[in-house]
Parts: structure tokens; sequence; C-alpha cells
């Protein structure tokens, strides 16, 4: 296989399938041909891959390629070698038997491209190969793992240029990540030694992803409204303890879902079994606490729920970007409570990582995670864009209305609160700010619970002075202050309001406060965001198929399935849902008109490609 005799535009087509290459990936290629040090900050499904792939097929030499997962590298690598290009990994999963005969062949130069987890970079076997080898680019995969600011920090990382640095000759350093703030970005920069590296940040929008929060009683029964809706579409359900993973999958189960589980408490045995049954279509819905999904590149995941609310934005979006990998619709769905806020202060207080750290910078990392965990519990309660929030907690401006999140699809109206909002904070205020959220509302609903008598909270001033506005309304309002910061609501286990320098605007200065809210819907219309969505056009401008190209679609995906048992690959590595739905749009009845559709190389043409003409053939539909 001589590929590096090819250009990079004939590498793209016959071994990937595409004739162009998307946004900012040729800059980045190029900027790495140079023997330029390169960072790509892409949002996931942007093809961040292909910008250090198609490189390593091109340079005279070998690249490795630093993951921080085994799953991420045998996804990549089973799509290498599926797409005809000789790749191997080399970390813990495999024997010492299989190791050194994988070693032996990357010595022989059999692999242009080589995954390694970076605890093995320096190890004595790993270093004599690499000392004695042409190592003309290490790419580091996951590059926010090496900051200790970013949210999935791996002290493994540091060694990358430990390694780096006992090489003959320094190789070309690339490093790549969906979700880096400008903080991760700069140490990124550093921990690395880029030397004036070309650096690009494409963007942290993902419009094909619907953007939702839900505030329910009853979170199981609306997840379960949901997925009574989706039962053909293959999703992830994200609670945040292992206990909430164990009861939503087992009553999923019994509700006749086609449902596994993935958490820490697991063997690991089981966690492999499961996520395989998982990638491989087995089970359509995985849910799982935050230790699944990383480098999980499974293109068709329809949907990702948050059966709870995640610590930070990072984590958040990183964890939603499963979704729609292949570029088509797909849902992001959260569903909130308050509870959410406690546990994940308790997991931030009670945190054992990074050990490492002095007791100092560990106290400031818990400061920085509480403010982190303060506006992903903002995001919940905005009223604002969706979309737009996470794009400006990242560093950038939208429109404010993106049309594809549920804050956009709803219907609102401005509201004049501010007599609300001055009996909440002269509450407050009165009870010199001693209380939770609970007591300030009762207190002003003219509530009579245990807690308003011990507190003798009937002899506040403000006790029942909004007895009839609804205790939701009331909540709501007192969100809304914390978001614009009126008030603050202290990090600690009792979780007390406080007032801020802004309080006194309203308290004694009469500041008009208006917040948008939510125009009641019709019942007919409850949903429409998510039948709004539901007409969003995919990757290829087309709102939606014809009934004959949605049964052309269900075969074409049981003879992905098919072949994908006989080649013992999951089936979006034979071919992706944009790939099969770029089909049914072309209707290809011969290779020439098969090579057209995205995603169809040569080398996968001859694999796969009559086969799929054959059954686009009998279906009786004609481009």
């Amino acid at each position: 296989m001589i590929i590096n005799t090819m250009n990079k535009y004939e590498i793209l087509k016959k071994y990937f399938g595409y004739d162009t290459f998307r946004h900012a990936q040729e800059t980045l290629i190029d900027s790495i041909m140079e023997g330029k040090d390169t960072l790509g900050i892409m949002p996931t499904g942007a093809g961040k891959s292909l910008c250090y792939q198609i490189p390593a097929l091109l340079m005279e030499g070998i690249t490795l390629v630093i993951s921080p997962l085994i799953s991420l590298m045998k996804d990549q690598v089973g799509s290498l070698n599926q797409a005809g290009i000789h790749a191997a990994f080399l970390n813990s999963s495999l024997t010492a038997a299989q190791y050194f005969k994988a070693l032996g062949f990357a010595r022989q130069g059999r692999y242009p491209i080589i995954y390694v987890a970076p605890e093995r970079l320096v190890t004595e076997e790993f270093l004599d190969f690499a000392l004695h080898s042409n190592i003309v680019m290490v790419a580091v995969d996951e590059a926010h793992c090496v900051s200790q600011w970013g949210q999935d920090f791996r002290p493994s990382y540091l060694k990358i240029m430990e390694f780096v640095e006992k090489l003959p000759r320094r190789p070309v350093i690339s490093a790549f990540t969906a979700t880096a703030t400008k903080e991760v970005r700069d140490d990124i920069i550093d921990i690395l030694q880029l030397r004036s590296p070309t650096v690009i940040t494409t963007g942290f929008d993902r419009s094909n992803l619907y953007f939702g929060v839900m505030t329910v009683k009853d979170r199981y029964g609306a997840m379960k409204n949901y997925l009574d809706t989706h039962r053909e579409d293959s999703g992830i359900i994200y609670c945040l303890t292992r206990k909430h993973v164990e009861d939503v999958c087992g009553r999923l189960a019994e509700e006749g879902f086609a449902v596994t589980r993935y958490h820490a408490g697991l063997s690991d045995e089981e966690r492999k079994k499961n996520q395989d049954d998982f990638i491989y279509d087995r089970k359509q819905i995985m849910v799982a606490t935050n230790a699944f999904g990383m480098g999980i590149d499974k293109s068709n995941v329809r949907f990702v729920l948050h059966y709870g609310m995640p610590k930070n934005l990072e984590s958040y979006y990183q964890e939603a970007g499963r979704a729609g990998r292949d570029g088509e619709p797909a849902q992001c769905i959260l569903y909130y409570s308050g509870q959410d806020v406690i546990t994940n202060q308790m997991f931030i207080d009670n945190n054992q990582d990074n050990q490492e750290l002095d007791e100092m910078t560990r106290a400031i990392v818990r400061e920085r995670d509480g403010e982190r965990l303060r506006k992903m519990t903002f995001y919940c309660f905005t009223n604002d864009c969706l979309r737009d929030y996470i794009l400006k907690y990242f560093g950038e401006y939208g429109s404010n209305y993106c049309g594809n999140c549920s804050n956009c699809l709803t219907q609102f109206e401005e509201a004049d609160v501010t007599d609300i909002a001055k009996g909440l904070l002269g509450c407050v205020k009165a009870s010199r700010q001693r209380y939770g959220t609970t007591v300030i509302v009762d207190t002003v609903h003219g509530a009579d619970t245990a807690k308003i008598r011990n507190y003798r909270m009937k002899e506040n001033p403000y006790y029942g002075v909004l007895a009839k506005v609804p205790v939701y309304r009331l909540r709501q309002v007192l969100n809304y202050l914390q978001l614009r910061e009126y008030l603050y609501i202290t990090a600690d286990e009792y979780a007390v309001v406080k007032l801020t320098e802004k309080s006194e605007e309203v308290l004694k200065e009469g500041k008009q406060i208006v917040m948008k809210l939510a125009r009641e819907a019709p019942k007919a219309e409850k949903d429409s965001p998510l039948k709004a969505k539901k007409a969003k056009k995919n990757s290829f401008g087309r709102e939606s198929f014809t009934d004959m190209e949605e049964s052309l679609f269900e075969k074409l995906r049981v003879l992905r399935a098919e072949i994908a048992r006989e080649e013992k690959v999951p089936p979006y590595i034979v071919f992706s849902d944009k790939t099969l739905t770029h089909m049914c749009m072309v209707k290809p009845q011969t290779k020439e008109k098969m090579l057209t559709v995205s995603g169809v190389g040569e080398y996968k043409f001859e694999k796969y490609g009559k086969r799929f003409i054959e059954c686009i053939k009998r279906a009786g539909v004609y481009g």
C-alpha cells in the first residue's frame, strides 16, 4: 500500500469517500505538512481525525496518535482498517504476545499510523522502538486532557513531552480537541511546548443538534414519553449516580426497551460487553454515568438525554455532542431538578482526583468547579437561546435566536416582575440572609410549614406579601434574580440565599426588573418544539424522505447490519447514517453514481458497493 505518492485530495476521495474538505480541515493539514506545530479546536463531528490522519499518510515516517481511551483507539483503528489503511493500537487491552507482535510489525514500518496510550510512551520496550524509528509526527487527541483546568485532566498526558524530549529528532506536534476555554487552550500550547503553532478554532456550534431543558416533577415519566416516540433511534441517557443508572436501566428493560448500562461499579468484562452491545446496535439505548462516552465514535446516536444536570458546561457539551456525529439532526434534552445542584456540589467537595496537586491549587480548583457549576445551573433556568448561552460560555457570540432549541421554539412575552423581585429581595434582607430558597419562597407565599413556624418567619414583614403569586412563578423570578446577579446562593451544604451589591438597585433605587416568561400554549401545541425540531433539514438540505425513500433507508440499514456482522465491526464503520441518507437521495445504480455518495470511497466500493447497488435495484427506486 503506497499512499504517500498520492496527494491529499486523492487520499480524501479514495480512502475516505469525500470530494471536498470541510471548513478548516485543509488549512490544518497544510500547516502540518509545512512542518508547523498545529492546534485545532473543532466541535465533535467536524472531522478532527482527518486533519492528522491524512498528513500521516503523506509523510515519510510514522505518526503516533496519543489517545486517552482504549475504546477511542479501537474505533479509529477499526475505521482506518475498514478504509484500507494499515493502522494499529498499543494499549493494555492487548496481551503481551499481541503487544510485541504489533510492535514487531511497527518496527518493520508496516503502520504509518499507530495509536498509543500516554502511559505506554515511557515504557522501556516502547521507547526502544521509538528511538530506532522515524517518528515524524506526534498527534495529541483529546488535547484538553493535558490541562488541570480542563474537565478531563489526565496526569499521564504530562508524560508526552518527557517522551518527545527523548527522541533523536523533534517531530511535528499537532493537538486537537472539541471543547476548550481560553485558559485550557493556553495550557495546551504551554504544556505541549508548541512552537509558533498554527491555532485554528472553527467554532463550537453544532447546528444539527436540538437543545432542550425540561423541569418536570416526574423525570422518568417525561423521559419514557420521549423514548416511546423514538423507539427506532439509538441514544444515550446520562445519569449523575450509579444508583440512578441501575434504576433507570432496570425500569426501561421492564418496559421492553433494548437497553444496557455502564458505570465504574461494573466489572471490566461487563463494561466491555455492554459498550459493545451498544456500539454494534445490539442494544439501542445506553444508560450511563459520565464514565461512558469519551472517544465513542458511534455516528448514529440520534439523542442524548441527561437524567440530571452535569457539573459544568464543558462536560455537558461534550456528552451532548455524542449525538448526531454524522451531521444529521439529533436531540439533546436535559431533565433538571434542584437536587442536581446539591449532588454536584457534593461531588466537588469530595473530589479525590488530582491528589498530586498541592492543597492551595486544589482549593483553587474547587472554587473554579463551584463557579462552573453555577454557570451550568444558569443554563437550566435561562429563557434566552440555549445554543447562544453555550457558545457565549466558550467565547463565541451568536444572534440569540437559533430556532432549534426549546427556548427559541417557545413563545415568550416580557413581564414586569419588579414587585415580585422586591418581595423576594426584601424577605432575604429582613431575615438577615440566613435561609435557603424554599424558606424564602414559602415565607413570601404565606405558607404554614414546620420550618416557617420553627424559624418564626410569620414575624418577617414580607410574610404572605406574594400569596397570590403561584409558587412556580416565585421560583422562576428567584432563579432569574440569581442569573442576573441580584442574588447568589452559597455553594455549601445549606445553600443559603445572599444579597449582592446589585440588590440595592432594586430595593432602594427602584430598578425595574423585566423578564421573559413563557406564554401558555393551548394543550394541543404543548410539544410543538419537538414537532418543529423533527422538521429540521438533514445535512443535504432535505426536510424529509418520501415514503419510498424511508422504506429504502430501512432496507439499507438491514443490509449494513448484515455486513457488519460478517465483518465483526460496528454498523456505522461500514457506512454512516449520513452516507445511507445520501444513497437514498442519489439512488445510485452504477459504480460511477455510487462514488458520488458522501462517504463512499473506492476501497469501500470494492468491498460493499455492489451489494448496496443491488439492494437499491431490488427496491425498485430510481434517481
